[in-house]
């Protein structure tokens, strides 16, 4: 690897060949997605807008059935704005990183009561409603308003990077990787372009075996003339994740309803619905694992330990079952106004995230 600290990659004279190769091959080869439009046509921004959010550290085909169910349920941004956030979050479990929704739901009712329901047609002006950043701003104001923008996602990123033989590692080569996409970007079909790239990155220049006998840019292509071009981009090595640690409790009435509740408004899975636990922790608590428990009940102890992996840390919990009556008060850590008893059959549509859905698998099949 070169020094990374004294590498300076310039775009050059053959690089005004990469757009319009790009282009055609986009015509010929974009994929078919639910929220696109047909090259050459400026689409939707509630559709652009809705998919990007989705598409943030979710797969395009973990997306598809979620972005139609969405678009069934809320047509436009004005749909959106007057649901529940309960509604939203409840639909959007399972995508993970949760703020995301919290933060959808608060776009859609600034357009829709501040903006007339209008998404504005520049990136200042997006990067100015809730949740909307620098990549969503330029993806929205390129593929909707044919902006001259320059949205840089993983896919972009690992092309842009391969292009140019970038070999500082990720991620301090990212403000070089932007500028050089955006000296790429033509003033004209920008949208078109972008998705181009991002479609290049995900079905050519994939991140193994990268299939460079396909590529439409390949002669422009500096990573693959030095051999380089299966290896980048290089990453800086990441930090191992903590283990952190807990204790759930899943309280089954007598009628089959499950104790749930809904955690506080922000933070980590903020506004989702949990069964009661002890709190998360990477040393040994102070506090015995019970006298967290929602009700006095003879709890078991479940053998199986649920294990899920959020984006900073790995999570470990011990699971607690204990059948209640119905006459069964709540104590200590189960607020009543946070917690509510709901149906087995209601769990589906329940606001719950994956790790809860691990938990509650795990003891309601006990």
């Amino acid at each position: 690897m070169q020094d990374v600290h004294r590498q300076d990659v310039h775009s050059g004279d053959g690089d005004a060949e990469i757009a319009p190769a790009l282009l055609a091959w986009y015509r010929r080869e974009g994929r078919a997605l639910p929220w696109r439009a047909p090259p050459g046509t400026l689409q939707d921004p509630y559709k652009v807008w809705l998919s990007e959010v989705m598409l943030q550290q979710t797969t395009v085909k973990t997306v598809t059935p979620r972005f139609i169910d969405f678009l069934r349920r809320w047509p436009d941004v004005d749909a959106l704005a007057r649901a529940a956030l309960g509604e939203v979050l409840a639909a959007w479990a399972g995508l993970g990183y949760y703020a995301r929704a919290r933060n959808l739901h608060a776009c859609a009712r600034a357009v829709s009561e501040q903006l007339g329901g209008r998404f504005p047609d520049t990136e200042e002006a997006l990067r100015a409603l809730p949740g909307i950043g620098a990549y969503t701003s330029a993806a929205i104001a390129a593929i909707a308003f044919g902006r001259q923008a320059s949205p840089v996602d993983g896919n972009i990123e690992r092309v842009i990077a391969r292009l140019y033989a970038i070999t500082v590692p990720l991620p301090e080569a990212k403000p070089q990787i932007k500028a050089l996409a955006e000296q790429l970007t033509p003033a004209t079909h920008a949208g078109d372009f972008a998705q181009a790239l991002m479609d290049l990155g995900a079905t050519i220049c994939t991140p193994r075996r990268p299939a460079c006998g396909l590529c439409p840019v390949r002669p422009s292509c500096r990573g693959y003339e030095a051999g380089l071009a299966g290896q980048l981009p290089y990453k800086a090595t990441k930090a191992e994740r903590p283990t952190r640690r807990g204790s759930a409790f899943v309280a089954i009435r007598e009628d089959g309803a499950v104790l749930l509740r809904e955690r506080p408004p922000k933070g980590l899975l903020g506004g989702m619905l949990e069964t009661p636990s002890t709190p998360w922790v990477e040393e040994p608590p102070s506090q015995a694992a019970e006298s967290y428990a929602p009700l006095k009940a003879s709890w078991q102890k479940l053998p199986e330990i649920v294990t899920h992996t959020f984006t900073h840390f790995h999570l470990e919990l011990v699971v607690y079952r204990a059948n209640v009556s119905q006459r069964a008060k709540l104590k200590g850590v189960a607020d009543p106004v946070r917690c509510r008893w709901v149906m087995q059959h209601d769990l589906r549509n329940a606001a719950l995230p994956t790790v809860m859905r691990k938990v509650l698998g795990s003891a309601l099949t006990v």
